[in-house]
């Protein structure tokens, strides 16, 4: 099966070009927007539609720099430091999802401060809406043909541009469906679950850990860094700690706290009957 012929710009206007990838961003913040103002509404947090857009804001730019910074650190650096003003091209490409997920903790952080807000109900805020954004960013790599999978001999495999002749997995839309579709409502379902703050987030975490560990064995490991221990991509080692710290907060957070009011002595039977003692009473 050949990758369909897809124009990566879906609007020229002069000198001026609209790419799919960026629209699926956009899609992705707006949709997020509404998520995160009905949800807010529903937890009665002090977010009115200014504040919203304010955190989408703060969101988007630890997105995109975390994502900038994190794959110069984690996938490219010695390509970056011999060309230093290379970075800021984010037009020719190179994100990293873990390096916006640290970009996204620190816009957080810094809002929860602004307009003391817990930094927890901002979390699960920000991960009921975020696999809505992944979904429709998968999509977009799929259009651009980029992030490809390994080579396959399954009926549905795909002979990508720039992938040779061989079909390969169409990894992007295995992220979409996993890290879109089943995320958003296993979040949304175990948050329903479990009213503990942070519930969401923890949730978040442990599942894009555990889907991204699993979907890396079909993608195709990135050029520059094959792969390590002859097994684990940069993806795999990096969604590890991300599936272990959610598992763990997702426990610490909802933990079952036993009872512990103190029992009440038991009394002794009494017997007031002329000539008889109390048969618990010392002789």
């Amino acid at each position: 099966m050949h990758f369909p012929s897809i124009d990566p710009v879906f609007l020229r206007l002069g000198p001026l070009q609209f790419r799919w990838y960026g629209l699926m961003y956009v899609i992705g913040f707006l949709v997020s927007y509404f998520i995160i103002r009905n949800e807010s509404k529903r937890r009665n947090l002090p977010m009115d539609n200014e504040k919203v857009a304010d955190l989408i804001f703060c969101l988007a730019l630890g997105v995109v720099a975390g994502g900038r910074i994190g794959y110069v650190l984690f996938y490219d650096l010695s390509a970056y430091l011999s060309n230093p003003l290379k970075i800021f091209a984010i037009w020719q490409g190179g994100m990293s999802f873990h390096g916006g997920l640290i970009g996204v903790c620190l816009a957080a952080i810094w809002y929860a401060r602004h307009y003391k807000i817990e930094f927890l109900q901002l979390g699960d805020l920000a991960a009921l809406a975020t696999p809505v954004g992944l979904g429709f960013g998968r999509i977009g790599n799929f259009i651009n043909g980029e992030l490809y999978g390994r080579p396959t001999s399954m009926t549905w495999g795909m002979i990508f541009p720039g992938g040779g002749n061989l079909p390969r997995h169409p990894s992007q839309l295995y992220e979409a469906f996993l890290e879109g579709f089943v995320l958003f409502f296993l979040v949304r379902i175990l948050a329903r679950k479990y009213q503990a703050p942070g519930t969401a987030m923890a949730a978040f975490l442990c599942g894009y850990g555990l889907f991204r560990f699993f979907v890396e064995l079909f993608r195709q490991p990135d050029s520059q860094l094959g792969v390590y221990l002859n097994f684990f991509s940069m993806g795999q080692l990096l969604s590890l700690p991300v599936f272990l710290i959610g598992g763990f907060l997702l426990f610490w957070l909802n933990r079952i706290k036993p009872e512990s009011s103190p029992k009440k002595p038991s009394q002794p039977i009494q017997d007031h009957r002329p000539g008889k003692r109390n048969q618990h009473s010392s002789g």
